[in-house]
């Protein structure tokens, strides 16, 4: 290597011997023209402030851009860029769209994390609403030695190799760990985090689309605080796309335009998802550059984005969330709320869902005030197995509403739950003599004293008689509702037992 190229990368890479390499691909470029910088090289070239290097990677990749897409190198492969979403993913917290309950000004959550002390947390939420972003941001400022890991892909040797830094040198301000998708880890992987969190010698930020109360380890989730993170609305959205078709004119030179009637259509149909808005986006813009108006329209959209990115898994968070939604709209008679969330689980292919949940309100929340109801959901649910999707949708939308608009009644629910109650706690008893099976007693069990009286036998069909353990004498479990059927009941047994 000859002195001058020598002093020159001295000059221009003032980080370690290990970034020398990656700034000779830099040089190299620049002296033999217009050739494809790795990306990894042309990445590193930025962050470290090389200054020439930098500008002669920028310049080559915008006019690659305007020359239509994709950037070659000499052999002729294609240079993939990262996805907008990631090229648009914001550097400041005061550029994050949604989550003000978190970010905006003057919230603990800002404060505390713009005073520089930054304590262990556990982001929250849906994907694609900035928990990964906020996250990056607070790690990159923080002033400490950052370490980036994601539970998809790391193991307990990963984690080892962060620890292994702790009190070195490049690790003098602290360790800050970023932990993507934490609730892949195992319970061990986890509690190798314990006692260097205890200490405070490593700081984790944590980030999971699960419910940490269920996903992470009790003794680790004690020690850090954790922040829900909301779906974004659609005025968050809408920001978040205005911002990026003018970043996308920017790097290609020209002017995009947006139909506020695909702006609103892109925005409804992410279902909060700021990363599925950002790529239905780009697809289309990129096709509308091939056009010589450059206009994305709203029929571009739609053909990208067909069918609402509704969140949905039925293992997660969200498909209990809505499968109660849907019976408590049932239980409050609201036949359109309740044919919304059923419209949400025929949509995610949930029929069992759709199916059991219906059966289980008919039993618990129509029960007794209109018990015919049991059999007709029932006749309704097997229709709809049989059939299966979509025709299914039709007799579990009768069903569904006539559940929603049936009276009410949840007096069986909280008998057997009282009952139940008191076989758990103990509350029992031996059964009462007249009541127990006389054929186990032999030839005498006239001289045991069992004397069981037929209720048939007697007027009205019924006879006054202990039937309940001495223990629970006198026990109300059942009480009738104030329904027209079992108000009716009620008379007639008032009547037979001679009550006013």
């Amino acid at each position: 290597m000859g002195k001058s190229r020598l002093r020159m990368e001295k000059r221009l890479c003032p980080e370690p011997y290990r970034q020398v390499h990656l700034h000779r691909k830099a040089v190299s470029m620049r002296r033999y023209g217009n050739r494809f910088l790795p990306g990894a090289a042309a990445k590193t070239a930025v962050l470290c402030g090389w200054t020439e290097s930098c500008r002669a990677v920028i310049l080559f990749l915008k006019r690659q851009r305007r020359k239509g897409g994709n950037a070659k190198n000499t052999k002729g492969e294609t240079f993939m860029r990262e996805p907008l979403a990631q090229r648009l993913r914001p550097k400041t917290l005061a550029q994050v769209c949604g989550q003000q309950h978190l970010l905006g000004e003057g919230r603990v959550f800002r404060r505390t994390v713009e005073s520089g002390r930054i304590p262990n947390m556990i982001f929250y939420g849906p994907s694609g609403v900035g928990k990964t972003t906020v996250a990056r941001i607070i790690a990159e400022n923080s002033g400490m030695r950052l370490h980036k890991l994601n539970g998809t892909s790391c193991g307990t040797s990963d984690i080892k190799a962060v620890l292994s830094d702790i009190g070195t040198l490049g690790a003098q301000n602290g360790i800050l760990l970023y932990l993507d998708e934490i609730q892949y880890l195992n319970k061990k992987q986890q509690q190798s985090l314990l006692e260097c969190i205890e200490a405070g010698t490593v700081t984790l930020i944590a980030s999971t689309t699960e419910n940490p109360y269920f996903y992470i380890y009790n003794a680790l989730l004690s020690r850090c605080s954790v922040f829900e993170f909301k779906s974004l609305t659609a005025a968050d959205i809408r920001q978040g796309l205005q911002t990026a078709v003018q970043r996308l004119a920017d790097e290609e030179n020209t002017e995009i335009l947006l139909q506020p009637e695909a702006l609103d259509y892109l925005a409804q149909s992410a279902g909060g998802d700021m990363r599925k808005a950002l790529g239905s986006l780009e697809f289309a813009a990129t096709a509308a550059m091939s056009d010589e108006n450059h206009t994305v329209s709203l029929e571009m959209v739609q053909q990208v984005a067909q069918r609402t990115a509704m969140r949905y898994d039925k293992l997660g968070d969200d498909h209990y969330d809505i499968v109660s939604a849907y019976q408590k709209s049932m239980r409050g008679s609201d036949p359109d709320a309740a044919l919304h969330y059923l419209a949400r689980l025929l949509e995610a292919g949930d029929l069992p869902s759709a199916c059991r949940r219906l059966m289980v309100c008919a039993c618990e929340d129509v029960g007794l005030a209109w018990p015919q109801v049991i059999p007709i959901v029932k006749a309704a649910v097997d229709i709809a197995n049989a059939v299966g999707l979509p025709e299914a949708r039709l007799p579990l939308a009768d069903a569904v509403i006539l559940v929603a608009t049936a009276p009410k009644s949840n007096s069986g629910h909280d008998a057997i739950n009282a009952a139940m109650a008191d076989v758990q706690a103990g509350r029992t008893g031996p059964i009462p003599r007249q009541l127990q099976n006389k054929h186990y007693d032999g030839e005498d069990a006239e001289v045991k004293g069992q004397h069981y009286k037929y209720a048939h036998s007697y007027p009205g069909h019924w006879v006054e008689q202990q039937y309940l353990p001495d223990a629970l004498v006198g026990k109300k479990y059942y009480e009738f509702g104030d329904n027209k059927n079992e108000q009716a009941f009620k008379a007639y047994w008032d009547r037979i037992k001679g009550k006013k």
